[in-house]
Parts: C-alpha cells; structure tokens; sequence
C-alpha cells in the first residue's frame, strides 16, 4: 500500500489523466455500443411460473405477461351511449396500437360482473403476453397517449396496474448526494475536504455505470441495475473516502509532510477500505446463491460499481490529495475550528476510552439494543407494495381506489386459475366442485366462471375480499393451494395452478424466504474465512463477523 500511495501521490497527474481518460472512454463506449436492458422475472420450479409455462405452451400468449386494469366512471352511468361509445373505441384503439393484449370488456355479456352495482364504475382488464419489462414502459405510455383524446363530460378514465404509475420526475441519487454534502460539510467544515470523497464517489460510480451498459451485450441486465449499483456506489464511495481523508487531515495535524501522510493513511485507513470493499463484493456475490437470472446480473451490476469506486478511492484520491497538499481545510465554515479539536478532547475520543475500560457493559448494552430492534424481523412479510401505496395523483392510485370504491379491494389483484383438463368432460365436471368450494372459501368474494381455451385449458378468477399487499390475501393463496384443491381434487387431474400479481408475489416471497438464510450463511462463511487470512486470527474474525 505504501508504494501505491507514494505512487499516486508523485505522479498524481498521470493518474489524474488516466481516470478522467478511463471515465470519458468507458462512457462513450457505452453510449456507442451498450445494448438494451432486460427486465425479466421468472421463479423456477414456482407454481405461477407452471402456470405462465402452461399457459404459453398451449398458445395462450395475452396471458402470460402482466395484468392492468381501465377502470372509467360515469356520473350518467356507464351504459351512456356516448360514454360507451367512447369506452369501446379506446378498448379497439389499444388494441390495435399495442401487440399482444386481450382486453375483457365489461360491455361483453360474459364480464358483465366487471360493473358496479349502481352502474357508474366499471373496468376492463388488459392482459398482456409475455415481455421484456421496457418494453411494458412503451406499451403503457401508448395507451396513456391513447386515453389523452378521451372527452367526455362526466366521464372519469384512469390506468390501474404497475405498468401504469408515473416514474419519478427526481432522481434519488442526487438526493443521497446532496444529503452527503451537507453532512460532509458538517463533519469536515471545509468545502475542500467535504468534495474529495464526492468526487472520488463520483468518478468510480460514473465508471462502473458506463461498464453496466457494456455488460448489457452479454447479460440480461435489468432496468434498475444501475439505480441500485449507483446507490451502492455511492455510499461505500464516500465512506471509503471519508475515511482516508479523515486520517490524511489527522497525519498533518501530527506535523507529517503531505506525502508522508498520504502514505501513512493508505497504509492504515486505505488497507481497510480495501477489505471492506472485498466484503461488499463477497455479500453482493452471496446474491449468486438465490439461483435468479436477474439477481444475478444485478450482483455483477453492483459488484462492478463497488470494484471501481473501492479502485478510486486507493488511487484517485491519493492523487487528488497530493494537489491539495496542505489546502485541504482550506475553504472552511465557521464551525471548522471546532470540528479540528485534539482527539484527546473530542467527544469520541473520550467515548472510546469509556467503551475500553467497560467492555461488558457496553457489550451487553448494546447486544440489549439490537436484539430488541431486531425482534420486528419474526413478523416480517417479504413482497411487494400495491398501487394503494402511490401518490393520490397517480393514475394508478385513482384507478386503485376506484375498483375497492365500487367492488371491493380484492378486485384489484384477481387470482387466476389455470386448470389442465387432458381428461375432457370428466375434469370439468370436478372444477364446477371446485369453483363451488372457491365460493364457500373464507377470503373470497366471488369466483367467475370457467372459460374454455385453446386445448382442454380453462381459467377463471377469484377475487379475494383483501387488498393484494394484505396479509389476509397471502394467507388466502395458501389456503387454495393446500387445503381447498386437495379437498377437492383428490387424483392427478386436472392439474390446478394459480398465478396473478398476488400469487407470483406470495410465491417470490416463499422463494426468497427459504433462500434467505443459504444467503446469509454463505456471505458469513466468506466473509470470515477472508477476514482469518487477513488478521491471521480465528478469534478476531469471528469477532468481525459477529459485528456485522
């Protein structure tokens, strides 16, 4: 470490150069040949996924993609013959702008159960065929151009489903870098030394993203993964800094020349970024262990961000150090003289005094603490959030509210069932005992009847009484799966699948919960075997390990 410092620091400009050539380079690469993100979420081996696989094998494409709703109210009523009027010709305007969708309308006889009772709201579901999840981006922003010519007085039309909700028009690394300025400027009281780490976070995050769009051309990379890898980056990339910056300004308040405290703080603080980051990189290799395409490439995503932004804090920064020389604290605020106290009269100091002549009390204190924050964690329920959960101005929190409004919440996440009939009239006969049970089932509202398609295939929804991210409504899944269908079929046919938003959400759930904890145990197992070579100790790796 100590020639990498001395390094950096006497040819600071060559290095300088060599990551401004590296950052314009990989950046113009990735624009030039990056290739398409890839959002694509399969859990093998998951009944919603048997489900998708049957349903595509038999042919039946509109119904193998995501699910979304056109929910319209009308003060006159729906059966206005302008408000219908209008309705139908947006169902057949989608329907000829986007490529693979089924569009149930409620006009049709046999969805009639998709109009209130009082005949003001009424929805039509728009299933899609399986697709990359941009290309969901693009279909949604068709239809909401399409709905833009819709006017009618009185009449209300909103977009329920994910692929709806308004992209947020902020960006949230920005606002995680705004808040470390102020916090660095706080903790440094300089503006120089508050911009070292930003920059050297900056300048590796903005590298590892232009090498995320490479990867693109020989991984299915989803959308997020540079959102993810850029948060990731950015906060370790600070940290890393922040702490040899911390021992730099430290080394020249002891009375050590520049370049020897550029050395002295690679030496001690860089090693330690540079196992910290080896950490980072074995938790995120620990994703490998969840056998998901997309987390996958997520994790070299990540791993790649961290790699870049860990090699710039041990070379850029030094670099950018060696210009500052002893300027560092040049540019200060007027708290800075206090922020430059002695360490043996700071608060901290005095606190890790306390903490090393106590340290049983302060283990069992503060072992006291954790566990009880961590006791939530037996009542954690792994999924994901319903449109309830957006702005009150989202088309997709409107359309939400006015399905529960006039339905009930339950129908704005139906579960459909998928049933394989090989025996013909015979299975038929034992899904009308099914859909009988269904009605008598506690949690659900009402059960459709079974429509007959492709190849002795049939599906038919059931709409729970809950909301889809309600417990309620998982336990109800459950309930189907392993109560109701076995009471019902007792052989090998037919074949029962249920699949939707609400069981890929409770089967993902399931999914990650029994991989959970191989994942927690192999970033344990790495992490110490690491941290032995490192310290050469057993004992104090275990230690390590306990900490974290």
């Amino acid at each position: 470490m100590k020639s990498l410092a001395r390094f950096c620091y006497r040819r600071r400009r060559y290095v300088l150069l060599v990551w401004v050539a590296l950052l314009a380079g990989m950046s113009y690469l990735s624009f030039a040949y990056a290739g398409d993100f890839k959002t694509e979420f399969t859990l093998p081996g998951s009944e919603s996924q048997k489900a998708i696989d049957l349903l595509e094998e038999r042919g039946i494409q509109e119904r193998t993609g995501f699910f979304g709703q056109i929910v319209f109210r009308a003060e006159q009523g729906i059966d206005d013959p302008e408000v219908r009027e209008t309705m139908e010709r947006f169902f057949a305007d989608v329907k000829r702008d986007v490529e693979g969708v089924e569009i149930s309308s409620p006009y049709d006889p046999e969805y009639a159960h998709q109009i209130s009772d009082d005949g003001t709201i009424a929805y039509a579901e728009i299933n899609f065929s399986d697709r990359l999840g941009e290309q969901y981006t693009e279909d949604a922003n068709t239809i909401k151009d399409l709905r833009k010519d819709i006017d009618v007085e009185g009449l209300q039309v909103e977009l329920g489903g994910f692929i709806f909700a308004a992209q947020p028009s902020f960006s949230s690394e920005l606002v995680g870098i705004a808040a470390a300025v102020i916090i660095l400027l706080i903790a440094f009281g300089s503006l120089l030394a508050m911009g070292l780490p930003i920059i050297t976070a900056l300048f590796g995050v903005g590298t590892g993203a232009a090498l995320i769009g490479l990867l693109t051309n020989v991984l299915d990379v989803p959308e997020f993964a540079t959102a993810v890898a850029a948060m990731i980056g950015i906060g370790v990339g600070i940290d890393y800094a922040l702490l040899v910056v911390t021992r730099y300004r430290q080394e020249l308040q002891e009375g050590f020349e520049p370049e020897e405290a550029v050395v002295l703080s690679l030496d001690t603080s860089g090693r330690a970024v540079l196992f910290a980051g080896l950490i980072v990189v074995i938790a995120l290799f620990g994703m490998f262990a969840m056998n998901l395409e997309f987390m996958r490439s997520l994790a070299i995503s990540a791993i790649s961000a961290v790699a870049l932004t860990m090699l710039a804090a041990l070379t850029l920064l030094p670099a950018m150090l060696g210009f500052c020389g002893r300027n560092i604290d040049r540019f200060g605020l007027p708290h800075k003289e206090s922020a430059e106290a002695k360490d043996t009269s700071s608060f901290w100091y005095r606190w890790s005094r306390m903490i090393q002549n106590h340290p049983w009390p302060a283990f069992i204190l503060s072992a006291g603490i954790l566990v009880a924050f961590a006791i939530p964690v037996f009542w954690l329920r792994l999924g994901f959030g319903d449109a309830g959960n957006f702005p009150e101005s989202d088309t997709t929190r409107k359309g939400f509210d006015l399905i529960a409004l006039g339905f009930g919440p339950g129908y704005n996440s139906p579960i459909l069932v998928v049933a394989d009939l090989p025996n013909g009239d015979a299975d038929k006969a034992v899904l009308d005992d099914l859909k009988a049970a269904l009605e008598q089932t506690e949690g659900v509202a009402s059960v459709t009847d079974p429509q007959i398609v492709g190849e002795n295939l049939a599906l038919f929804n059931v709409y729970p009484t809950t909301a889809p991210q309600d417990r309620e409504t998982t336990e109800l899944v459950h309930r189907i799966r392993n109560d109701v269908k076995p009471a019902v079929i007792t052989g090998d046919s037919p074949e029962i699948f249920l699949t939707g938003d609400s069981p890929f959400v409770v089967d993902f759930a399931d999914y990650i919960g029994r991989f959970f904890p191989l994942f927690i145990g192999v970033v344990l197992l790495l992490s110490f075997l690491l941290l032995t070579v490192v310290f050469k100790s057993i004992v104090v790796a275990f230690k390590a390990v306990l900490m974290n």
